[in-house]
């Protein structure tokens, strides 16, 4: 016997297309089951890939554990009610426009009051610009904005939206910083809808969100800090920014990898992306930018937090380098480029015999596997036995040193704890070491050494491509070929 199936109600809906001809919207009609019951749907974090179901890696990205799990109306993604506006937000052309015939932009410039920001942003804020700020929890990311605030506060008006702190605490942490500025307007809020029609009302000169991940839309029937919510957000206020020539920063949080949390597209949208780091047990900070589209990604700005803030460090190689000990196996200064900026750093290196099987291996601050890489060439090109030996590597005051240029001192201060001989006191060294283990030129050495000079370092170790044409006044230059003869060199 035949059991009769229950029977759905359903909804016939108007034809998708409305603009089709009669004889082709007769054939197109869209039936769905009326149901009460959201969805869930997988979202991948880098790339924004959509999946009905869980992948380990994401078919868009090929990254692993990306995906993410968010509701989704059944009836299909909302459209937020102030899309329709953002075509008019930037300038738009109906037809393509010959370069020649375009006005070239006058680039505005305003200072944030910090200089050791500015030279990081490339000599300032570009108006109307959109900068993305990142930070571990409490390395200061809050703090650097207060300030900010202080110092242009003198000449435009700011607003400062809060979706973590209430009103009171932004007051009492300003009032421990100093910044009592009259142009400086407080709101808490986390509502995109009522924070974009506060901003075109009071027309600010500078607006910094804090933070993006916890706004949301109305619209998008997610949370707040997803990823459909982050996008949407963001969007509106980059939207915003250009259409009023407001600058803008956006402080985000990191995730466990070190990426500013949300879809990587977030980077994309913005002008800039800046990171602070630096350990919080440790009172320096160092920011740089991973993107700048109106200047260069190879500047550093040095910090100290202090009691009053943010202190900026104008000669950070003196802060690098003090206490630094004298006469000491395993250490080696180095001169490294971070831009246009020489700064000198302390690399210090432990060598001891291993009890177990496998010899440990830690680097801090130093490629993990370019000093693996080093340590090889060591062993191969120099005759140092160190398959059997323990070997840590460090750079004194959290600096990373990512530059080709500190291979040498790194070799230095391996083969000086190897052999527990001293590097040469006031000696500098740095190169690029390959496999073969020559040592290979690198760029800026006149700079490098006036800036070491100056300090009080007069011996250099440099490659031998890199020998200066005239001599240089008060100082010694060893130039080399190879790693075997900076070890006979450097070491007393």
């Amino acid at each position: 016997m035949l059991k009769r199936r229950k029977s759905c109600r359903i909804q016939i809906i108007r034809p998708i297309w409305p603009t089709a001809s009669p004889r082709e919207s007769s054939n197109i009609w869209r039936v769905k089951q009326v149901t009460g019951k959201n969805k869930t749907v997988f979202v991948c974090g880098s790339c924004g890939f959509e999946s009905l179901k869980w992948y380990g890696k994401c078919p868009g990205c090929n990254e692993w554990n990306t995906m993410e799990e968010q509701l989704a109306p059944a009836g299909g993604t909302a459209v937020a009610p102030k899309a329709v506006k953002r075509a008019s937000a930037r300038e738009a052309s109906a037809d393509p426009v010959s370069i020649r015939d375009l006005t070239e932009a006058v680039e505005l410039r305003c200072s944030s009051g910090l200089s050791e920001l500015d030279r990081v942003l490339g000599g300032g804020m570009v108006k109307g610009s959109v900068i993305l700020y990142g930070g571990e929890p409490g390395i200061g990311k809050s703090t650097m904005m207060l300030q900010v605030c202080e110092e242009l506060g003198r000449s435009m008006r700011i607003l400062y939206i809060s979706g973590e702190e209430s009103l009171s605490q932004i007051k009492l942490r300003a009032r421990r910083l100093g910044v009592n500025s009259d142009n400086l307007y407080l709101l808490a809020e986390t509502e995109i809808d009522h924070i974009t029609e506060v901003i075109e009302k009071q027309q600010p000169g500078l607006v910094i969100i804090d933070s993006v991940q916890t706004l949301y839309s109305r619209a998008i029937s997610s949370i707040p800090g997803s990823i459909s919510q982050i996008k949407e957000c963001t969007l509106r206020l980059v939207d915003l920014a250009k259409a009023h020539n407001i600058s803008m920063f956006l402080v985000g949080h990191i995730n466990k990898e070190g990426a500013i949390a949300g879809p990587k597209v977030l980077e994309h949208m913005v002008d800039a992306v800046v990171y602070f780091e630096g350990d919080k047990n440790l009172s320096f900070r160092i920011i740089r930018s991973s993107k700048n589209r109106y200047g260069s990604t190879n500047e550093i700005g040095v910090f100290e937090m202090g009691d009053k803030g943010l202190i900026e460090v104008q000669n950070p190689s003196k802060m690098l380098l003090s206490g630094r000990p004298l006469d000491v196996p395993g250490t080696c200064p180095v001169c490294v480029m971070e831009g246009t900026r020489a700064i000198l750093a302390e690399v210090q290196a432990l060598v001891s015999q291993t009890s177990f099987g496998n010899p440990r291996r830690t680097s801090n601050g130093i490629d993990y596997n370019r000093f693996c890489m080093l340590l090889a060439v060591l062993e191969k090109r120099a005759g140092l036995s160190l398959a059997t030996c323990d070997a840590y590597i460090n750079v004194i005051g959290g600096l990373k040193l990512d530059e080709p240029s500190s291979d040498l001192a790194v070799v230095l201060a391996c083969a000086s704890a190897f052999k527990e001989r001293s590097v040469e006191e006031n000696l500098i060294a740095f190169g690029e070491v390959g496999l073969v283990g020559e040592v290979r030129s690198v760029r800026n050495v006149e700079q490098r050494i006036l800036e070491s000079r100056r300090l009080g370092f007069d011996k250099f170790v440099i490659p031998y491509h890199n020998k200066p044409e005239k001599p240089i006044e008060g100082v010694e230059v060893y130039p080399v070929r190879s790693i075997s003869e900076a070890i006979a060199v450097a070491l007393k």
